[in-house]
């Protein structure tokens, strides 16, 4: 058995033989937000470690990585381009075309901004 809870505060993850009363105090503190999980081959897998998305990761350019966290972030090109110091909104579309390179720091810029890693935005 596998119970999971997550919320903004919390992820605990128990494995194994869960007794009664650890899984009622978990309900309780967690209430909707608790998965109990009785399939032994149902399980939580890391997406980012699945070979699938590793594929798919690889295959990515800066640009496009770009595009995704400035759209996950809800924030369009022209927003994107003033939170970096007043780029012009073709400034932002030119980098998620892969017709303007991003450098190295403006990687570190879009990094901070996007809660990101630099090497997403950079052709390693």
């Amino acid at each position: 058995m596998q119970a999971v809870a997550k919320t903004p505060h919390i992820d605990v993850r128990i494995t194994g033989e869960i007794s009664e009363k650890l899984l009622k105090t978990l309900a309780d503190e967690c209430g909707d937000d608790l998965v109990i999980i009785t399939d032994p081959d149902e399980e939580f897998v890391d997406a980012q470690e699945a070979d699938w998305y590793k594929e798919a990761k690889a295959g990515l350019t800066p640009g496009e990585s770009l595009r995704i966290y400035r759209q996950n972030a809800g924030l369009t090109q022209e927003a994107l381009g003033k939170m970096l110091g007043d780029l012009p909104r073709q400034h932002i579309s030119n980098m998620e075309n892969n017709s303007r390179a991003i450098s190295l720091e403006m990687a570190k810029k879009l990094a901070k901004l996007l809660h990101a890693s630099p090497a997403r935005f950079l052709d390693l």
